[in-house]
């Protein structure tokens, strides 16, 4: 199996993840170039992979320092594949579970991720913490460190790219697992967008749907929502 431990590059002061390769497990492309702006500034190299069977082709390549999974993926749920990177030989140094369903941070800590990142991530800051405090020492930056202040902006053609996504299946989405995934998904991206509106209306769609009874005016509301977002940005 590939490595990707380059042993020229090591940590600084203001790049204290210098050497470490981050795979990201997530389908909302917004939040992915929120932690590739992250990573950038951490020094770290990342890849991406949009959903388990692509992780686990990555997996076969190589094994990444760092493993951050989001939760609700199309093809199956972040727990496992945290599951199965927690019980794997050699394991990944640092096992990251990201979402915006605060829910689901008891059932990723107990599948073995080591810590759960609220989303949105936009802090360089919080996401380097989260990574040393769990990296082994001797990978870790001797010293002190520089602690990066604001946030970070991701590209906000992605955000819309993630809207079309979200559109194409909510206007297929039939059965329960479809609209729990689509659910989630938004969840993410409003969280990472900061669209209020968004936010509550796909937070008390979750909340029907953990009760067992996705209620399908609400979905529609959803679409409803992401239909005037796109209008909108193909209006500018």
């Amino acid at each position: 199996m590939e490595e990707f431990h380059n042993v020229m590059a090591t940590p600084t002061a203001t790049r204290p993840l210098m050497g470490l390769t981050v795979l990201a497990v997530e389908d909302s492309r917004f939040a992915s170039d929120a932690l590739r702006l992250i990573c950038l500034k951490s020094g770290a190299r990342i890849r991406r992979a949009d959903c388990v069977a692509s992780a686990r082709r990555h997996l076969r390549v190589y094994r990444p320092s760092v493993a951050v999974v989001d939760l609700g993926l199309p093809d199956g749920s972040g727990l496992d594949l945290i599951r199965d990177l927690n019980r794997a030989t050699p394991r990944v140094d640092v096992l990251l579970a990201i979402s915006g369903d605060t829910h689901l941070c008891h059932a990723a800590r107990a599948a073995g991720a080591d810590r759960f990142l609220e989303k949105p991530l936009t802090s360089v800051a919080a996401f380097q913490d989260a990574v040393l405090g769990v990296l082994p020492k001797d990978r870790s930056p001797n010293g002190p460190r520089s602690i990066p202040t604001g946030s970070i902006c991701p590209d906000p053609i992605a955000f819309a790219d993630d809207l079309a996504h979200a559109s194409d299946v909510l206007g297929q989405a039939q059965d329960e697992k479809t609209i729990a995934y689509v659910a989630q998904f938004l969840s993410g991206v409003a969280r990472c967008a900061e669209d209020r509106g968004l936010i509550r209306a796909t937070d008390e769609l979750i909340s029907t749907i953990h009760r067992g009874n996705p209620n399908h005016v609400l979905l529609s509301r959803v679409a409803g929502l992401v239909q005037d977002r796109l209008s909108k940005r193909e209006a500018v």
